[in-house]
């Protein structure tokens, strides 16, 4: 395969979504919005926009499987699968608050070879593929070259369900926040990585994460020079429910933080 005509191609139609979303930010209704599980919305935009993705993928790479966050699409058994999050960061969108993005990753087998980003309203689309460098509009993207967490900014996100943590959690942020510069919460953990894999931040780390929230922005990371594992140190950050990314040269002192502050197995 030609995966920089493939990638080519996905930002191209992650553009054309990211226009449909835009449009229906300003028609959308509470009527509009569904509950799925606790502090998990949904919206007829996501439906839709996830339906607009799997037909224009399913044309571009015939016969692929899917693993999508609002349903499922073709061939199960199929070695390669498009992971994809048409709406990433729903609860922003829902509330006018404009951070969200589009994800999109190609996995052959176990290994992700194919990641897209677009941030739907800075119109940025992050993108790789195997064997290519990373790039955002264009021009080519590295992680930031802070040599320690002192001089780290951080990104980070809240679990959907997360009573059973919070507590937990909390002690974490708290240990984040004592060691950095400060920590920001944007709401789309594929803006996160993605700005990660740019260098607009030096890390970032969530649990109870999804393989379509996190498949296409880790692989940016990687292509970008950066590291990503789960909470443990181990390589179970797509399937699962642990991530920390960073620029490389920080990832030892997060992951020394996590053991300090967060002693629940994910």
């Amino acid at each position: 395969m030609d995966l920089e005509r493939i990638t080519t191609r996905v930002v191209s139609l992650c553009h054309q979504n990211g226009t449909y979303i835009r449009q229906q930010l300003e028609l959308l209704k509470a009527k509009d919005i569904e509950l799925k599980d606790e502090h998990n919305f949904v919206t007829y935009v996501d439906r839709q926009s996830e339906e607009m993705l799997v037909e224009g993928l399913s044309r571009l790479v015939p016969g692929c499987g899917f693993i999508a966050e609002e349903s499922q699409y073709g061939p199960a058994e199929a070695d390669l699968k498009w992971v994809i999050d048409p709406l990433d960061g729903t609860t922003n969108f829902i509330h006018g608050v404009p951070i969200f993005a589009i994800s999109i990753a190609l996995m052959d087998g176990e290994r992700v070879i194919l990641g897209v980003v677009h941030e739907v309203n800075r119109n940025e689309s992050f993108y790789s593929w195997d064997g290519g460098k990373a790039f955002l509009n264009g021009k080519e993207i590295r992680v930031s070259n802070a040599g320690s967490l002192k001089d780290s900014l951080l990104v980070t996100g809240f679990p959907y369900s997360r009573d059973h943590i919070l507590d937990k959690y909390i002690d974490l942020f708290k240990g984040f926040i004592k060691r950095t510069q400060d920590l920001r919460r944007l709401g789309s953990a594929a803006t996160d990585l993605a700005y990660v894999a740019a260098g607009r931040f030096e890390g970032f780390y969530e649990i109870g994460l999804s393989p379509w929230d996190v498949a296409a922005g880790s692989f940016l990371v990687q292509q970008a020079g950066g590291k990503v594992t789960d909470f443990n140190d181990r390589d179970d950050f797509i399937f699962g429910k642990s991530l920390v990314s960073s620029n490389s040269l920080v990832h030892g002192e997060m992951i020394e933080v996590i053991r300090q502050n967060f002693d629940i197995l994910y």
